[in-house]
Order: structure tokens, then sequence, then C-alpha cells
């Protein structure tokens, strides 16, 4: 049973009580004591051997490496055993706010893991660094950490289900904050009261534009969702001390919804499990087979399968045009819509062609697939034919998949669309694809050896097989493991890795 809660704002002289309010009642969820469905701790395992896989592709990236480098800087906190580091032995620790940080950037950086679209987008798997950090702190058990995890989720798909922030180029990590703050709360078994205080807190600290993902994408795209986690364990930490937060934070008249979104006139209708309902939601969040915005795997898809039935698609001086028909979303976030040069500049940060479907949809017909480094490379950019039928591709907005989109019926849910093909020898090549191949309801949906598959592929160049095995075990066991084991749920770089890695020195 679902309860449908009316966010509405509240002139001061009302006197919202706090039991009204959205981020009581996201509290109230985070801490029901209800059992985790086992169809959920089998997709939570899914999700951190996920997490760990894209973590492994980018260990020597620069923006991860900068990331490790501030959080091995900082010292262990005095209140706890601290947390691991992706990469770093398992006796390196830092505080658990800082490897929120470093942990998020690794598993951000690529695009690579989990996803849910609606009414906002999201990358729900950005809650598993702070939860897990948290509890590797505190000396947390398996089970207790998938009761986190399942909060943390939860409350993000709620958000994202009713509460549409890109609108107002508000950055979709203002819906991370507050779940992963209630995770947390879950983790540790906190009461409503500070539990809310919480939430409140990590909204105030995560509202940021969306600039960080418009024109030339820089770093920050990654660093984002780690810096909401980060500011979700530092609010926990103010609330467990009696602290108090900006109240109410959604419903004022100077709150978000008056000032950042909708305005005072507006509501949303945000879904929440009522008591005693298991928390589901990260049963309708999906991975990338494809290291690229999500709103980009179906398009890969669909160019994979063209360029095997029409190779001569992949030579541009037989292309006039390539027009793909699809959402609203799809058109202005990363297509022709977005009326950004630089999703045609062959010289663009990797950042900012993943956030280009001319480029991609260009690169995988020629390519015949997509590859998380390859497909990147300036090298790659720069190839001449590429440029040349990169720039033949254009998107245009389609009310059908548009509507499709937004639908609440996951039977009709769409990601992609339809693309029309004019050949200079006149004739026009049509096909569409609704969701990606991994999806749910895609060709060759995920399953558990598909993550262990895309573990091992990523991880290989940089684990050994006695880590790889190692940490499969473990998190394969996660709602079996001790507190001993909870922190030891990391990835060991081989031996020379990180020492290949940039190690920037900053300020601290």
């Amino acid at each position: 049973m679902t309860v449908i809660h009316h966010l509405r704002v509240h002139r001061s002289d009302e006197n919202l009580v706090r039991e009204g309010q959205l981020a009581w009642h996201i509290a109230e969820v985070a801490a029901d004591p209800v059992e985790v469905d086992s169809e959920v701790v089998d997709m939570i395992v899914n999700r951190v051997i996920d997490n760990a896989a894209v973590a492994a592709a980018s260990l020597t990236r620069a923006p991860v490496s900068a990331a490790r480098q501030q959080a091995l800087d900082h010292a262990v906190s005095v209140g706890g055993s601290g947390s691991t580091v992706f990469g770093c032995a398992l006796d390196r620790r830092t505080s658990p706010e800082w490897a929120a940080w470093a942990n998020g950037v690794a598993v951000r950086e690529l695009d690579y893991h989990d996803t849910f679209l609606a009414a906002d987008y999201s990358h729900p798997g950005d809650n598993i660094p702070p939860i897990l950090a948290v509890a590797q702190h505190v000396g947390a058990d398996g089970a207790a950490l998938v009761r986190g995890l399942a909060t943390g989720y939860e409350i993000q798909i709620d958000l994202v289900r009713a509460i549409c922030l890109h609108k107002h180029k508000i950055d979709h990590v203002a819906h991370l904050g507050p779940s992963a703050a209630a995770g947390i709360g879950t983790l540790l078994g906190l009461d409503v009261e500070t539990i809310y205080q919480a939430v409140g807190q990590a909204l105030h600290t995560t509202t940021a534009t969306r600039q960080s993902r418009k024109g030339e994408i820089s770093t920050w795209k990654a660093h984002a969702p780690a810096f909401a986690g980060k500011m979700a364990v530092e609010a926990v930490d103010r609330a467990m001390r009696g602290e108090t937060s900006p109240s109410p934070i959604y419903e004022g008249e100077d709150g978000v919804v008056a000032w950042m979104l909708d305005g005072p006139d507006a509501s949303y209708d945000v879904p929440l499990p009522a008591a005693g309902e298991p928390k589901r939601g990260i049963l309708d969040s999906y991975t990338k087979e494809h290291s690229a915005e999500y709103q980009a795997q179906a398009w890969i898809d669909l160019a994979r399968k063209l360029h095997g039935e029409h190779p001569q698609l992949t030579d541009p001086a037989n292309v006039e045009s390539i027009v793909l028909h699809t959402s609203h979303h799809t058109h202005y976030v990363i297509g022709s819509g977005a009326n950004d040069p630089q999703k045609y500049d062959p010289t663009a940060s990797r950042e900012t062609l993943d956030h280009s479907i001319p480029y991609i949809f260009a690169v995988a017909l020629q390519d015949g697939g997509w590859h998380h480094v390859d497909s990147y490379t300036p090298e790659r950019a720069g190839r001449s034919d590429t440029v040349e039928l990169w720039h033949k591709v254009t998107t245009a907005e389609d009310e059908e998949w548009t509507r499709r989109y937004h639908s609440d019926d996951p039977n009709e849910k769409a990601f992609g669309g339809r693309v029309e093909i004019r050949l200079t020898d006149g004739s026009v090549i049509e096909d569409e694809i609704a969701v990606a191949d991994a999806h749910p309801l895609g060709a060759r949906p995920f399953a558990r050896e598909d993550y262990i598959r895309k573990f091992r592929m990523l991880a290989e160049p940089v684990l050994t097989a006695d880590e790889i095995e190692r940490f499969l075990d473990l998190a394969q066991r996660l709602p079996e493991l001790t507190p001993e084991e909870v922190q030891q749920l990391t990835i060991v770089a081989d031996f020379g890795v990180l020492a290949a890695a940039p190690a920037p020195k900053g300020l601290f």
C-alpha cells in the first residue's frame, strides 16, 4: 500500500506542524523497522557489485584520484573505526564523510551505474557510498546495511517520481541528500525526530543549479552526488548531536518549493510506503550496459543493431541526415534541443560527449557497440568520418515518446524513440526502440550473472584474480555479513595501480 503525501507551500502563519511535513513523513518511512523483501535484497546485492565494477574502472582517472587523495589526507574520526576507500588497502581508513566523498566520485565518474527516470532524473546507486561508509565506521552488520540501502533507494525514487527539479535548473542531487540521510538513519536505528532534522539539513545543503550538466560539462558532474552523500553524513552527525534544521524545509514560504521549484502555488503528490509496507523502490530502477547517459542506452542498442543490418550507414557519404524522434527530456538534455554547440565539438570533454546523443549514436553506429574508454578518446571523437556523420544527427521531440517517457505504466514507459535515416540515394531507413536491451523489459534484461560479468570485465585490469573473488564472495553474502566483513566490503587495487595514478596536492 502506498500513501500519497500532498506537498504544498504553507505561509508561516499557517504553522504547519512537523507531523504534516514531507521531511517528517520521509523520516517515518526511514524509522519503520519493516523487513526487506528477498527480491529487494537480491537487487541490492546486484547494485553493490555494479557500483564496485564502475569504481574499479575509474580508479586511475584524475577526478577519482583527486577525491581519493583528499580523503586519504584526512585522519580517521575518533568516534569509530573509519571507512575504507576504493582501491586502497583494507587497513587504510578515513573518516566516513570523506570515504563517502571519494567512493561517490569513483562510482559516478564513468556514468555507468544504475538509474531511475520519472518526473526527474536520478542515479540511486549514489546512495550506497555514504550509507556503506557509515556502516563500516560504526561497525554495523550486513543486515543493517541492507535495511539502510533499501531506504536510500526508496526515498530517492519516491521523490524522483513526484518532484521535477531539472525544469527549474536544480541539479538532481537535491533528492539524493535527503535519501542518503534517511538511509543512514535506518542503518543506525535513529528515531523519527533525529532523521527528520537530518533530512532537512541534507536537503538544505545540497540544492545547486544544473549548470554542472550544461554546456562544457566539467569534472564536477562526478563530484556532485559525492558531495551530496558527504553532506548527508554530516547532516546525520549534526542531528544526532541535537542540532536542528530549517523548517519546514520543503513547504516553507521561503523554502525549496516556493523559491527553487514551482513557486508559492505549487503542489506535488509524493508516494511513500505506508507503515509496515516493504520498501521496494529499487526494483523500479535499472542499470547500464553502456558507459553513457541513461537516455542514450537504448539508442546505443539500436545503433548496434543498425550497424549489423545496414553496414553502409557507417560511411557518412551515404547518409544525408539522421533524425532521432524522441522524448522531451532526451531532446533537450542530451540532444540538439539543448542548443549546446559543445555537443557537436570533437574537442569536447568526456563528460560533455557523454551527454551528446548525436555523438553517441554516430560512434555506436560506426563501431557496432560502445566502450567505456575507447568510445570517448580524443582520437575517436576527432576522426574525420565520425565528425561528418555526427554533424548529420539531430533530435526532435515527439509527443508520443514524451508521453511514454512519463507514463506510470511500466509496460509502456520508454526511454528510446524512432530513428529516421535519409540516405543520399533517396531511400529512407526507419527503426525504433523503446527500452535498452538491459532494461527489465528489454531484449536481454540484466540478471546476477550480467552484473558479475560486468564487474569482472571492469575489474580485471586493476584487481588481482583473488581480489575479484574475495569481493564477489562478500557482496553475494551481504545480508549475512558480520560487522568485520562489512568493513572489508571494498576493492583493493593490484600492486602499482594506484601508484601510477595522479596524486595531486591541495590544501589538506
